[in-house]
């Protein structure tokens, strides 16, 4: 869907007049993303006119899936998208597609849910531990999966889960989940990228507002996605999200606004105007607690964004998230879009999705630190980032204090307390952290065949 704001809308919506106008290599542009609450700073940017501010005229198209988004970039039909995080990356380094893409922006922290359908969930329910008041104990462990996929393997049912696409955020979480409860979620290798090799439990594609369809047409028997998909399980009465990316790893990064290298670089004065005004549409949506998020809602539910009910995307985007119908529980972060430095491109994030990537195959061949920190470099683009910052904190449109400008582009570590399985990360010793892993490649191993050798 294609939108332009008209010139009344414009004048009510330029809201600084303070902004420094760069000068445009190009100010006509055309963004894509996919239905989900988390492009909401494309939208924001849009609608709060701070496009506009920039001189930038911007129209925003919904993709109908993440490779008809990443193709759009690669051949220029689209300037730039909200993306999945491993999309440049996986680009960049040729697993798929090969084109070099970057992010100057992360978009956001957690947003994603585990969800099963009711079926699954009445199996796995006696499985996990209850509180005083009844209800399920969280976080809830894949291990109260396992007997469940036992029971269908033995009626020679496979059990299949649904996720967005080879190398989201959304298969490597649903595959850490599964893998920390003593899953397996399958190897991929250079000949089979069904990611299936080996699998207990066995994933496969389906875009995001056709998950709730497609496990009510028992398909699939659980996914994992983005918001408000899990939500949309919830007011359908077909299933029950059984964990949040938030309660997996707290605070993990998840999308990116991704641009080939080659627009940054014939074109860097709009890639930093671009670049501020999504800075400021991140600022606006958690600013002041989060007391713009009720209008944001509103924004995102119009059918050119994402198109779902209020209810249903306010469910898990104003501070609280529902599990059963009833069981309410809040989880203020559950949606981040600029606290914790949600936006600046860490090297260290970019390494988490490579070591995802080669801890199921997708990477088939050992690499060295060297070379996840090189990749790294080649797709984030934090100088960018603290360019735009710094103009934006100069217009006196941003607090100096929001922005990490001594950061090497490396977060200190995640630590086990806020990872499911108790493992920290290190983003400075991705090898380390395969080998600490009970589940998945490491050192030297490949994939042969069905079988993991070295």
């Amino acid at each position: 869907m294609k939108y332009l704001l008209s010139a009344a809308a414009a004048a009510l919506t330029i809201s600084s007049a303070s902004a420094q106008m760069l000068e445009l290599e190009k100010d006509e542009l055309t963004f894509g993303f996919i239905k989900l609450t988390d492009m909401a700073p494309l939208a924001v940017a849009y609608e709060q006119g701070y496009f506009l501010d920039e001189g930038l005229f911007v129209t925003l198209e919904a993709q109908a899936n993440w490779k008809v988004l990443l193709d759009g970039v690669i051949d220029g039909q689209l300037d730039g998208a909200h993306m999945l995080a491993g999309q440049p990356l996986a680009a960049t380094i040729g697993f798929g597609t090969e084109a070099h893409i970057i992010t100057p922006f992360s978009m956001d922290l957690n947003g994603n849910g585990i969800t099963v359908s009711n079926e699954v969930w009445d199996l796995m329910r006696p499985h996990i531990p209850s509180m005083d008041d009844g209800r399920p104990q969280h976080p809830i462990s894949a291990s109260a999966l396992l007997p469940v996929v036992e029971q269908y393997r033995n009626e020679g049912k496979a059990f299949n889960m649904g996720m967005v696409f080879p190398v989201s955020t959304h298969n490597y979480e649903l595959r850490y989940w599964l893998a920390a409860g003593g899953l397996h979620p399958g190897f991929y290798s250079p000949e089979d990228v069904s990611g299936q090799i080996a699998a207990d439990v066995f994933l496969s594609v389906t875009p995001p507002p056709q998950m709730p369809a497609t496990l009510e047409a028992g398909t699939i028997y659980g996914y994992c996605v983005g918001e408000p998909w899990n939500q949309q399980a919830v007011f359908k009465g077909i299933g029950v999200p059984v964990i949040t990316d938030y309660q997996l790893w707290k605070n993990n990064p998840e999308k990116v606004f991704g641009i080939t290298n080659e627009f940054a670089e014939q074109y860097p004065n709009t890639t930093l105007a671009v670049t501020k005004a999504l800075i400021r549409a991140a600022i606006w949506l958690d600013e002041n607690e989060n007391a713009n998020r009720l209008d944001a809602v509103e924004i995102l539910s119009r059918p050119e964004y994402v198109g779902a009910d209020q209810e249903v995307i306010a469910a898990s985007m104003t501070g609280t998230f529902e599990f059963e119908k009833g069981d309410v529980r809040d989880i203020p972060d559950f949606n981040v879009f600029f606290r914790y430095n949600a936006t600046y491109p860490f090297y260290s994030d970019a390494i988490w999705y490579l070591t995802q990537m080669r801890r199921w195959g997708q990477i088939a061949e050992p690499k060295s630190d060297a070379w996840y920190d090189d990749v790294a470099k080649k797709v984030y683009k934090p100088a960018i980032y603290l360019e735009a910052a710094r103009l934006l904190v100069d217009e006196g449109l941003a607090s100096e204090a929001d922005f990490p400008w001594d950061s090497d582009g490396y977060k200190a570590p995640t630590p086990a307390a806020d990872i499911i399985d108790g493992i920290p990360y290190d983003g400075r010793a991705p090898n380390a952290y395969l080998e600490s892993l009970p589940i998945g490649l490491k050192g030297e191993q490949i994939v042969v065949g069905s079988e993991v050798q070295g």
